[in-house]
């Protein structure tokens, strides 16, 4: 692989910023992140994602996207000056399409050691008997890049290992069709269910650093009758402002977790000990545990309970959201999936934290975090 100079470098980085974008949209979508941008005379000429399972098109990987589009905006198949960023080293697939296009660089960020056709596997781009020679540069925003990519297989590891999880006798389990009506979360769901605490449960929880390694994190804990989803605009108010990392759980009996059928289950002190076990289990070694107003109670207990854990608590005062109401009532089909409603309250309306009192929040829990 070439070098490149610090001054193209540069320009590297900003492109292969505008394939990580679209490699998100990818995953927002459900495929494997992995986004292209192909680049001529310093503009960019097309786009592409990965979408094969969309388009049941085993051909569909987000470089041969780029080049369709390209080809079709130059009105050729040739492409010749053009440079095409992909966030993951091409397959031989792409590899060849690259060829045949006649690209005169590429550009990938992270390296695949199972299918990488630029170097890895083999190096498609080094044969002299080709007739056309692209040059080739890996490892922009590799770590970007990759972590993208982990975080994804992993919350896919998390939910096939969750799905083989037996449902308890005595629990309900809220199925996937009642939340196909709600935008995906751009962060990685995740499941547990082998905490002592738990008794076979399962739990789900948002993460958007699930590749970290242990250290502080921001926690926030959704209000009575909510779930994660409402805290939302909370979670991307703490990471505007600098925030590592940040969790958000399910409460048993809320959200995508199993809701026991008996309202016995539903004590403050048993919750306090889940979350517990699920702080060390995940990793956070000090948290700034953002808690909605109508669950301070449990946020007490927890932070009472583990004050080498719970660095810091915050009351998150919550505001009426409309907008929200398809998500407060998805995960409760029926009555039969209310025991935690009936113990800890059924709002009348969602409600979440107001975006001018999440700033505010973000940046009180910034001022830990710049502190430690």
């Amino acid at each position: 692989m070439s070098s490149a100079s610090p001054a193209k470098d540069g320009k590297d980085a900003h492109w292969m910023a505008l394939a990580l974008a679209e490699a998100r949209a990818a995953m927002d979508a459900g495929e494997v992140p992995v986004g292209a941008v192909l680049v001529k005379d310093g503009a960019v000429l097309a786009t592409g994602r990965n979408a094969p399972v969309a388009g049941h098109d085993p051909t569909a990987h987000a470089e041969i996207q780029a080049l369709r589009a390209a080809a079709r905006a130059l009105g050729n198949y040739r492409l010749d000056g053009c440079e095409l960023f992909v966030t993951l080293e091409p397959c031989a697939m792409c590899a060849g399409a690259m060829l045949h296009a006649r690209l005169s660089r590429v550009v990938f960020g992270a390296a695949d050691p199972r299918t990488g056709a630029a170097g890895s596997v083999v190096d498609l781009f080094a044969q002299p008997q080709l007739n056309h020679q692209t040059q080739v540069q890996g490892g922009v925003l590799a770590e970007d890049c990759a972590q993208l990519l982990q975080g994804f297989f992993r919350g896919r590891r998390e939910v096939a290992k969750a799905a083989a999880q037996p449902l308890r006798d005595d629990a309900l389990r809220t199925p996937e069709s009642c939340f196909d009506g709600l935008a995906p979360s751009p962060w990685t769901e995740c499941q547990l269910a082998d905490l002592a605490a738990l008794q076979g449960l399962r739990m789900s929880y948002l993460d958007t650093a699930p590749d970290a390694a242990p250290g502080p994190a921001c926690v926030c804990l959704h209000g009575a009758g909510l779930w994660s989803h409402h805290e939302r605009g909370l979670i991307e108010a703490l990471l505007a402002a600098g925030v590592p990392r940040v969790l958000a759980p399910d409460l048993v009996g809320f959200g995508k977790s199993d809701k026991p059928k008996r309202e016995a289950f539903h004590t403050a002190d048993w919750h306090r000990d889940v979350l517990q076990q699920w702080l060390e289990r995940v990793g956070v070694e000090r948290a700034v545990l953002v808690v909605a107003e109508s669950m301070r109670g449990l946020g007490e207990a927890l932070a009472a309970a583990a004050p080498g854990r719970v660095a810091q608590l915050l009351i998150a005062p919550e505001s009426p959201a409309p907008e929200l109401e398809d998500a407060r009532r998805a995960p409760f089909p029926d009555r039969g999936y209310e025991a935690a409603l009936r113990v800890f309250g059924k709002p009348r309306k969602a409600r979440q934290v107001a975006p001018g009192e999440a700033r505010a929040l973000a940046r009180r829990a910034m001022g830990y975090f710049a502190a430690t």
